[in-house]
């Protein structure tokens, strides 16, 4: 029997991995996909993206239904039911993982439950990555191009292990009660969003950050606004923070630091979560057989995706300079699966990719902030419209933040959108697909947008760049 070789075998099977894989299926190759985890989907679906919006959207209901008599329901009287919580949050889970499944079958791939290691560079055109299963056994797979897609893992602060008191986003998805009190250690997307669960949920929370702000990637005027809006919800925030420590106790952990003005502070929590970024999945997989050196653990790419080693792409979070995103990621596995197969594709514009924080307010951004289109020699036009006086976020009880337009005087074209409210996340699409089309604040002012939506926030936003929003 002649041995298979695929046309494709990709290592790892989260949003970069497994869309990369569908879409080279799709266009008639033979794909393998290898990923170590006993389901596919990886941090993304089963330890990230998923589960705590699951648990952001129980929260939500939650919040909701604290205040059911101001929406004209009364006699609700809620009970928190965490297993239940959890329980929801497997679920999505599963029925995702499902999903995956039924599609690697549907698109005819060839799955591996392994950890994929490249043996070489390529021997006639062709790759040998050795998989060593659960049972200890190894199987060869061979094919003409490989896709590293293998992810990240959560940082921890040097000199401790996660545990069931210090946590990872990984290890507070389990926690098997509702923590009275949390100390979380960095304000990025999974640090608030955390931070806003739980608060929701009625712990008691304090969000330490080393940096002057909070959401430090954000414009400044975002970080601003999510900071009074963590007060106004009594979540404690440290800034400029130094000199971390955390010691265990029998009542949890107790957290030390150094504040702004060098002050010794200290918390007691029963959970510390430790959101402090995350590292590149990349030891052991064979680079060092290859020509790729790894810088700080990411694989350097170019445009397309391509290593240094011909024949070897990289998507993902392994990708330096790439944000860790899983979007950033499927979208790079798109555009890798259509080099390989000869079709039309265009490179990631790592510019135009939207950064979306699930926390209450919601946070959605794309293109420069103010600061960096002034860094880029702009001179910049801003228009700022807030929700208050968007009339659907009236309605939703959600009336807190704004959208934020920051665009090119001379020409006009908009170079970033950032909003902080509700929906943020949904309706940052609009302001991607104006970046990638380079529309004008002018294209974009005479945009028919439905009412009544939280979307009209945008026209009224492009309008107030020009001076002319209507609702404000």
């Amino acid at each position: 029997m002649a041995e298979t070789i695929f046309d494709i075998v990709v290592l790892g099977g989260g949003p970069a991995g497994y869309t990369c894989g569908i879409r080279a299926a799709q266009y008639g190759l033979k794909v393998a996909l290898v990923d170590a985890n006993d389901r596919l989907g990886g941090t993304c679906l089963l330890w990230g993206c998923i589960p705590t919006k699951a648990m952001l959207f129980s929260a939500e209901i939650w919040d909701h239904l604290k205040h059911a008599e101001r929406y004209g329901i009364d006699g609700v009287t809620p009970k928190l039911n965490w297993k239940g919580v959890l329980a929801r949050k497997d679920d999505v889970i599963s029925r995702h993982v499902k999903g995956l499944d039924f599609l690697m079958k549907k698109n005819k791939i060839t799955t591996f439950k392994g950890f994929g290691k490249l043996t070489g560079p390529a021997k006639d055109g062709v790759f040998t990555v050795d998989v060593k299963l659960p049972d200890g056994k190894t199987e060869t797979v061979k094919a003409e191009k490989v896709v590293l897609a293998t992810g990240s893992d959560a940082r921890m602060l040097p000199g401790y292990q996660p545990d069931d008191t210090i946590l990872t986003n990984f290890e507070i998805l389990k926690v098997p009660q509702m923590p009275k009190s949390l100390v979380v250690i960095g304000s990025g997307a999974v640090g608030v969003e955390f931070a806003s669960v739980f608060k929701s949920f009625g712990a008691d929370v304090t969000v330490l950050e080393i940096l002057p702000r909070i959401v430090p990637v954000e414009d400044e005027e975002v970080s601003k606004e999510l900071l009074r809006q963590f007060k106004k919800r009594e979540i404690d925030v440290s800034l400029s923070i130094k000199d971390v420590k955390i010691e265990k106790n029998k009542d949890g952990a107790h957290v030390s630091w150094i504040d702004a003005n060098g002050k010794p502070q200290q918390k007691q929590a029963e959970k510390v979560l430790v959101a402090v970024g995350r590292a590149p999945r990349t030891e052991g997989i064979g680079l060092e057989k290859t020509s790729i050196k790894p810088d700080r653990g990411f694989i350097v790419t170019n445009e397309w995706m391509e290593t240094t080693e011909p024949g070897v792409y990289a998507i993902g979070d392994i990708v330096a300079g790439m944000p860790l995103l899983a979007h950033s990621g499927s979208m790079a596995g798109l555009v890798v699966a259509a080099r390989v197969a000869g079709k039309y594709a265009k490179p990631v514009n790592r510019n135009r990719i939207p950064g979306c924080t699930y926390c209450e307010p919601q946070i959605g951004s794309v293109g420069l902030t103010e600061a960096q289109a002034k860094e880029k020699g702009y001179t910049v036009k801003v228009g700022k419209f807030p929700f208050v006086g968007n009339s659907k976020a009236t309605i939703l009880d959600a009336h807190d933040g704004f959208v934020k337009v920051v665009s090119d005087a001379k020409y006009g074209e908009i170079l970033g959108v950032h909003i902080i409210g509700p929906n943020a996340t949904e309706i940052i699409a609009e302001a991607v697909t104006a970046l990638e089309l380079e529309a004008t604040v002018e294209e974009m002012m005479f945009t028919i947008h439905a009412h009544p939506t939280v979307a009209e926030a945008l026209l009224d936003a492009f309008s107030s760049v020009e001076g002319k929003a209507i609702n404000v």
